[in-house]
Order: C-alpha cells, then sequence, then structure tokens
C-alpha cells in the first residue's frame, strides 16, 4: 500500500495532491493535525464521489494513534491506517451510497444512523451497526428558515395601522375646517369631530409602536 505521512497537513505538496474534491486538511487526523496519505484509499474515494456526483460531507478520515485513543476508536481502527472514512449521510441516500461504495471497492461498513453517517474502509469485508431507515426521500430536505407570512407580518400591521390612523386624523381636521367655514348649521359637532381626530392621532401613535416593538422583536429572533 502506498501511504506518504506528513507531521502536519500544510506540509502536504500541492503538486503532489491529486484528488481534486478533497482537501489535505479535510483527510487529516481532527486532534493533532497530522496526515497519512493512503494513495489507494483516497484513489476509492475520489472514485465514488465522481459516481455520486455530489460532495461527500468527510466527518473523520486519518487519525493519529493518540487521537485514535482519545474518542476512544477501536485498537486497530483503519482510521489510524488512512484508510477508512466515515461520511455524513445528510445529503446521500444510505442505500445509494453503499452500493456505489461497494462498486468502488469499498469493503469494510459500518452503520451509525443515530450519529447520521457511515465507515467505509478498504476491508477486510465485515460489516456492522443497524442500517438506516428508509427514507420518503433520497436525502433529507433543506428546510429553509421559517419567516412570517407577510399578510401576518406584526410589522405590517402595525404600519398599516398607523398609517391610516394618520391618514384618518388629517382627512378630520380637514373636515373640521369644512364645517366650520361653511356648514354654520351643525356647529355643534365641530368639538365632537375635534376629539375623533385626537382618537386617531393617539392609534397613529400606537401602531408606531407597534412597529417599532415588531421589528425589534424581530430582530431578536433572527426572523428578518
Amino acid at each position: 500500500m502506498t501511504t506518504t505521512f506528513h507531521s502536519h497537513w500544510r506540509d502536504a505538496p500541492e503538486s503532489t495532491w491529486r484528488w481534486p474534491n478533497f482537501s489535505p486538511a479535510e483527510i487529516a487526523c481532527r486532534g493533532t493535525g497530522k496526515l497519512l496519505i493512503s494513495e489507494p484509499a483516497l484513489d476509492k474515494l475520489q472514485a465514488l464521489r465522481d459516481r455520486l456526483g455530489k460532495p461527500l460531507i468527510v466527518r473523520s478520515a486519518y487519525r493519529s494513534p493518540e487521537h485514535n485513543r482519545a474518542v476512544g476508536g477501536a485498537t486497530r481502527s483503519k482510521h489510524m491506517e488512512g484508510a477508512a472514512f466515515d461520511i455524513a449521510m445528510a445529503n446521500h441516500d444510505p442505500v445509494i451510497f453503499e452500493a456505489a461504495a461497494r462498486e468502488v471497492g469499498f469493503l469494510g461498513f459500518g452503520f451509525y444512523p443515530r450519529s447520521g453517517f457511515m465507515h467505509i474502509d478498504l476491508g477486510p469485508a465485515r460489516q456492522w451497526g443497524e442500517r438506516f431507515p428508509a427514507r420518503s426521500v433520497p436525502f433529507a430536505a433543506e428546510t429553509p428558515p421559517a419567516r412570517e407570512v407577510l399578510a401576518q407580518s406584526r410589522t405590517l400591521k402595525g404600519g398599516g395601522a398607523a398609517g391610516v390612523a394618520t391618514l384618518g386624523a388629517a382627512s378630520v381636521e380637514v373636515a373640521q375646517q369644512v364645517l366650520a367655514e361653511t356648514q354654520t348649521a351643525i356647529l355643534p359637532l365641530v368639538p365632537h369631530l375635534d376629539t375623533l381626530r385626537w382618537v386617531f392621532i393617539a392609534v397613529a401613535l400606537g401602531g408606531i409602536a407597534v412597529t417599532i416593538y415588531a421589528r425589534l422583536d424581530d430582530w431578536r429572533r433572527g426572523r428578518r
């Protein structure tokens, strides 16, 4: 097996790195930064990526012996040989993924549905763990963050109330002036219109307050 060791992944020469969809940092030990390159393993990993046509999220690849002990890995883990990878299933159908991995030459399979990843290695042929449950969709859908429905937006409601009330107050003031000048027969109504104008102004101020509160609350929740 062709392997190359580097005390840190930054020491891996770019000129010799020939796996375009992966980087030395992805394959290196998560705990120490050390890197053991197993060319046959990486060739199969790249072939699997090409076959599936979508990114492989590598949770764990090479592990130094000290890091393997720290995380409770098996004493003879293939990770320490750079010949094993833990791949997240968030964007893959586990059934399709497993079939493709077998087709490109991976022999060892570990299933971790609760943690959401599958272990694959160069062998010997074996498997462990419970298989992933069947999914109704090929892979987990990406659900966009929840947003307010515009028609139900508190900001919109508050702003609308303020706008309507402001318009109402202005209209009442105009009506008051017209009635005061031209409709002397109903002058007793003018004081009542003045009261109504202040009611509209109060509603407008309330609407503005609701708008300000809603925007601050949305900002705190990260909804806008």
